[in-house]
């Protein structure tokens, strides 16, 4: 008996590097209201007046660039690393912080 290959499906075959991409849930929007911020739960269904989301500039330049895109850390990274003079560790560190923060507040999936 020989030894079978191993599918290239195989989790062996899959980098390590490869990431798992987020997208804003349907239904969710940036508006500015009354100079805030703030993500809004657009129609009935999403309607829940106990959670309101506000970001700050930095947040909702981030959601602005990734709307209606595939995105996961090392984009959002990139994006305040082209917004703001600040290092690549800073910002990976911000980034999976805000990304964690929009998990646990289920706008993200």
């Amino acid at each position: 008996m020989g030894i079978l290959p191993i599918p290239r499906t195989h989790k062996a075959f899959k980098s390590k590097k490869s990431k798992k991409t987020m997208k804003i849930k349907k239904g969710f929007v940036l508006r500015d209201i009354c100079g805030e911020n703030i993500i809004v739960a657009e129609g009935k269904e999403n309607i829940d007046f106990t959670k309101i989301i506000s970001m700050n500039e930095s947040a909702a330049l981030l959601w602005e660039g990734v709307k209606n895109k595939e995105f996961d850390a090392e984009t959002l990274k990139e994006l305040l690393c082209e917004e703001y003079d600040i290092d690549d560790a800073t910002a990976e560190n911000d980034a999976k912080a805000l990304l964690d923060s929009w998990i646990k507040a289920g706008i993200v999936e």
